[in-house]
């Protein structure tokens, strides 16, 4: 197979293979052995291991085979391709961990504190998660059902990963505590966190809007004192019907305080807007990432 052809780089393909195996270490270590749960495919398995004590690594793939069919006939070999081995990754680490666990190799977290018990899960799940979102896998399942609504139905992708959810995690309160289910919910809450953190990045700046009449100055001051770049463009008032210029630049988070008030030094007047921007690349910031 030519991975180049289909833009894949070996760099995603160990990112992908880290990132499940962080994801099965949290799985395995922490949210199997205090009776957490997960939502999507996997918390399918897991509530298949509650239930009837099968493993969540066979059955993670075999949900996910017909899965993986439907979505090859809906988005193409080139977009499923990472999705499943993604999910190939997970269930061989899984296996791995669950072997590990079963020879006393290594032992599960399991005590009373289940507040440091889900806060690190939700750090390992968030974590690895995230690193196979970031560069361009997937663990499969509820991702692919979603998708192919979305294709098929026009439904809403975050609706559908929701419905599942909330269906999965509701049908676990059939085999553990209602207290752990509450647990559940902060470990998918923290976990959600800091994947967006991991797809945003770790370094974020601000972007400055500046609507004023001394735009020039402005922009010369900035450009001097900073060395940032800028960029001008004509915007005109919806209730002025006026044209003017207005100033858009970046600036990292540490600039911010001076930036406003070297605008205010030259137009007390001024109409600012500050927005968040991740994953700022190019001169005077963080270099693309090969």
């Amino acid at each position: 197979m030519n991975w180049s052809k289909m833009n894949i780089s070996i760099k995603q393909l160990f990112f992908i293979i880290v990132g499940t195996a962080v994801y099965a270490f949290g799985l395995n270590i922490l949210v199997i052995p205090n009776e957490l749960m997960e939502g999507g495919v996997t918390g399918i398995a897991l509530l298949l291991n509650y239930a009837f004590d099968l493993p969540p690594s066979y059955m993670t793939l075999i949900i996910n085979i017909p899965l993986f069919y439907v979505g090859w006939r809906l988005f193409g070999k080139q977009s499923m391709i990472l999705t499943i081995f993604g999910t190939v990754s997970l269930s061989v680490f899984l296996w791995l961990m669950e072997l590990s666990i079963n020879n006393e190799w290594i032992q599960p977290f399991q005590n009373n504190d289940y507040f440091l018990t889900t806060l690190y899960a939700g750090v390992a799940s968030g974590v690895g998660l995230g690193l196979v979102f970031r560069y361009g896998g997937t663990t499969g399942g509820a991702d692919i059902v979603a998708r192919a609504g979305h294709k098929l139905r026009g439904w809403s992708i975050g609706k559908v990963l929701l419905a599942i959810d909330f269906v999965v995690i509701g049908a676990s309160i059939f085999y553990i505590e209602k207290e752990k289910i509450l647990y559940t919910l902060v470990v998918v809450f923290i976990a959600a966190r800091i994947i967006d953190f991991i797809q945003e990045g770790a370094y974020s700046a601000k972007a400055f809007t500046i609507m004023s009449e001394k735009s020039e100055e402005i922009t010369e001051s900035i450009s001097n004192e900073l060395e940032r770049g800028l960029t001008l463009f004509m915007t005109k008032g919806a209730y002025s019907k006026k044209n003017r210029e207005a100033v858009y630049c970046v600036v990292s988070r540490r600039e911010i305080r001076r930036v406003t008030i070297l605008i205010k030094s030259i137009d007390p007047k001024a109409f600012i807007i500050i927005s968040d921007v991740h994953d700022v690349l190019g001169e005077g910031f963080k270099e693309e990432e090969a």
